[in-house]
């Protein structure tokens, strides 16, 4: 909806463009970063910013939301809680509420229902894992995104260490939705409340009612505490496992973690009300090895003699209720024994889980003196999640990115070698420019109280000594052109920047720095290097969409690494992103928008720079997550690990393997695999030819699932595989020998 008179024309430095709600505590406008990113501002009402009460919830209410801010949730951009009339800035999420959804279309069933329900386990999971309980779980708080549901607004969430602040003389919260020790003792509330809030919504996606509701509020309330849920219209498979998640004791409910084991095992269309039984049609593909359960019931559909009775009774809630927790120790015990998926064998084979044999993988050395490490990246900022990358020369391991400027590591056993930090505040998603054998590039970023400019530099380190060799100021605006974090690139020998002022190349050598060639941008562009293998080429797009952040006709240019000169321009239609290289022509996926919410990518081009003629493929789909490349395939790693590998040259899809690394980026080839990894440091390595799962890890950080359009974080030295998770966590494995679940 349109601003109104009285509202402010910007909040804090964001000019507003809309009205998005209002509602009893405050009003959300939709917003603009500088760089054109759509933000929504949740602005307090002016009547309650005198409220110290109401201040300490809101400064609550900030904090949770920037612990959890991730794949599942709106992150954080910006809040000033202390300011006249406080506000908090989060990414802009386009979609529905889900009670908007219900309201406008009904109660969901089969597949969605499903996805909806697995989409809000993991968002909880992850709100669980930094130690935040939501306390507001509810159907206008959780937005039906393109990618998935998102879950918002944490004005009453706390950490679970922490107490509870309640305004005086009130519960709050949503008695629908509330659970019974929310209602009765909301200091005591913790993770599992969340839990019973979740079976509330899903029952109410399933029939667009709550399973407690009444003709009042205080009937409602009543009925959570003291009366069974109404369920009798969701269907049964999922009745069951509602049912454990509206106990009225916590203890005796699923953790967020149990529930998706328990979700992930419901057939993928959940059926009716009548479905014979919850154990029937499971649609888990044991390549994905999430969850390994015990054997499923004889196909006749009798169910198994209940321990506690005797019987045979068929009801999947009765039946769930009693057996979810041994059911769950089974999974364990089973995932213990097995490790995973299998582990390559020592003939170079791997066994694919179901009996047959895999590829054959070649066998490469592992550096000298090698043993399996797990460290800590001193330095980094904890507060920017999954920030290091690092590549590897001979035993040596370089990384940086965050706080970290460059380091150098032992690849034989993570000890350190030196370090160089940066002292101020850096961008997300700003990694490691590159090394060559003698040097290492990285970012620094100038303290916030620094008088002087620019805010970033390039740096470059000698790589045995870590001494600093040079440093040059570098400009911003080119990231614009490519959607890429990045604006410098090794290529060769050499380091090419864009210069402070935006308006050229410079290329230096690496090692001493000296200016090799300067190249001054066409008129009225912007520009980025781009790299077509060792070779080089540039990205412009006008001034005009640059600063609209709408660059829909890149222009491409090749550049002569020994002059800087540019060759004649190549028109490309966007938006679109280069990601890689097949058979000598720059490859680049193109955007699918909705407004300005990128949905994934629908399509190829193909630029040869020979003969500057481009080509396109049309996708069969439109694929979200992150692309990548590897070995002349395109990649497109979803948000929920599937992956698929695509021609580059015709869109057609190779195959498609659905893993258990959620929002993984990759790929990293080597040794036969391609290597896939999330924040969280799970791995799973694929075969190139028919994307057969060869092995895969357990987590090893607490990084958020779900992300997107994240550079690779997996290093190969040999057999060596070297993995960044969040929280400045780097380890390291054999390939042939990959961690075992725990």
């Amino acid at each position: 909806m349109s601003l109104r008179g009285d509202d402010p024309a910007e909040i804090g430095g964001y000019p507003l463009e809309a009205r998005l709600g209002s509602g009893g505590m405050g009003t959300v406008f939709l917003a603009r970063t500088s760089s054109g990113r759509p933000v929504a501002i949740k602005l307090i009402h002016q009547q309650f910013a005198g409220d110290d009460e109401f201040r300490t919830r809101f400064r609550q209410e900030v904090a949770a939301a920037r612990r959890v801010s991730g794949a599942f949730t709106a992150a954080v951009v910006d809040a000033a809680p202390e300011a006249e009339q406080p506000w908090m800035a989060t990414t802009y999420i386009e979609g529905q509420t889900l009670a908007q959804r219900i309201t406008a279309k009904g109660p969901l069933d089969g597949v969605e229902l499903r996805r909806l329900a697995i989409g809000l386990a993991e968002a909880l999971r992850d709100i669980h894992r930094v130690d935040v309980v939501h306390r507001d779980l509810k159907p206008s708080n959780v937005v039906l995104s393109p990618e998935g549901p998102r879950v918002i607004d944490f004005g009453i969430s706390r950490a679970a260490d922490q107490q509870t602040l309640t305004m005086t003389g009130r519960v709050i919260g949503t008695p629908p939705f509330m659970s019974p020790e929310q209602l009765q003792a909301p200091r005591g509330v913790g993770p599992r409340s969340d839990v019973f809030s979740l079976g509330t919504l899903l029952v109410y996606s399933a029939t667009g009612h709550g399973p407690f509701d009444a003709d009042s509020p205080y009937m409602t309330a009543y009925q959570v505490v003291h009366e069974e849920p109404s369920l009798g219209a969701v269907p049964e498979a999922l009745r069951a496992v509602v049912e454990s998640c509206l106990d009225k004791e916590p203890e005796k409910r699923p953790s967020a973690d149990e529930l998706l084991v328990l979700l992930r095992d419901l057939p993928a269309d959940l059926g009716g009300t009548t479905q014979a039984g919850a154990g029937r049609g499971r649609t888990r593909d044991v390549s994905t090895q999430n969850h390994l359960m015990t054997p499923a019931a004889p196909s006749s559909g009798a169910a198994p003699a209940d321990p506690d009775t005797g019987s045979t009774d068929t009801t999947a809630g009765r039946l769930l209720r009693r057996r979810w927790r041994p059911v769950l120790a089974a999974a364990v015990a089973v995932a213990a024994i097995g490790g995973g998926i299998a582990a390559v064998t020592a003939d170079g084979f791997g066994s694919s889980g179901d009996g047959t044999r895999s590829v054959a993988v070649p066998v490469a050395a592992l550096p000298d003196g090698f043993a399996p490490w797990h460290k800590a990246v001193l330095g980094g900022r904890k507060d920017i999640p999954d920030e290091v990358r690092c590549v590897a020369r001979g035993d040596a391991l370089f990384c940086g990115g965050g706080g970290v400027v460059a380091t150098r590591i032992k690849v034989s056993d993570g000890s350190r070698v030196w370090t160089a930090n940066s002292p101020g505040v850096p961008v997300q998603g700003m990694h490691m420019v590159g090394a060559t054998d003698d040097t290492v590039i990285g970012y620094r970023f100038a303290a916030e109280d620094a008088p002087q400019d620019p805010r970033k530099e390039v740096v470059a380190f000698d790589a045995d000594s870590g001494r600093e060799l040079w440093s040059v100021p570098s400009g911003a605006q080119s990231t614009a052109v490519t959607g890429r974090t990045q604006d410098a690139l090794v290529v060769g020998s050499d380091v090419v920047t864009v210069d402070v002022s935006n308006s050229r190349f410079e290329a230096r050598d690496a090692h001493s720095g000296e200016v090799s060639w300067t190249k001054t941008f066409p008129a009225d562009t912007q520009c980025a290097p781009v790299p077509l293998g060792t070779e080089l080429m540039a990205m412009c797009a006008s001034n005009a969409e640059v600063d609209d952040l709408e660059v829909r006709h890149p222009t491409l240019y090749t550049v002569d690494r020994a002059s800087g000169k540019l060759g004649r321009p190549i028109a490309v239609d966007g938006p679109a992103v280069p990601v890689g290289v097949a058979d000598g022509s720059l490859v680049l996926v193109q955007e699918h928008r909705e407004g300005p919410a990128l949905t994934g990518y629908d399509g190829v081009a193909r630029v040869d720079p020979a003969s500057r003629k481009v080509t396109y493929s049309r996708l069969a789909k439109t694929y979200g997550g992150t692309p990548g490349m590897a070995d002349g395939t395109l990649y497109m790693s979803g948000r929920t690990g599937l992956v698929t590998a695509l021609d580059p040259e015709t869109g057609r899809k190779k195959w498609s393997r659905q893993t258990s690394v959620e929002g993984a980026s990759g790929p990293v080839a080597g040794s036969g695999a391609l290597y896939f990894s999330s924040a969280t440091g799970r791995v799973v390595a694929l075969s190139p030819r028919d994307g057969k799962t060869l092995w895969a890890t357990d987590p090893q950080a607490d990084g958020l699932t779900g992300g997107q359009g994240e550079s690779p974080r997996v290093t190969l030295a040999g057999r060596a595989v070297i993995v960044a998770a969040d929280g400045n966590t780097l380890f390291a494995f054999d390939s042939q020998n990959p961690p075992r679940s725990d």
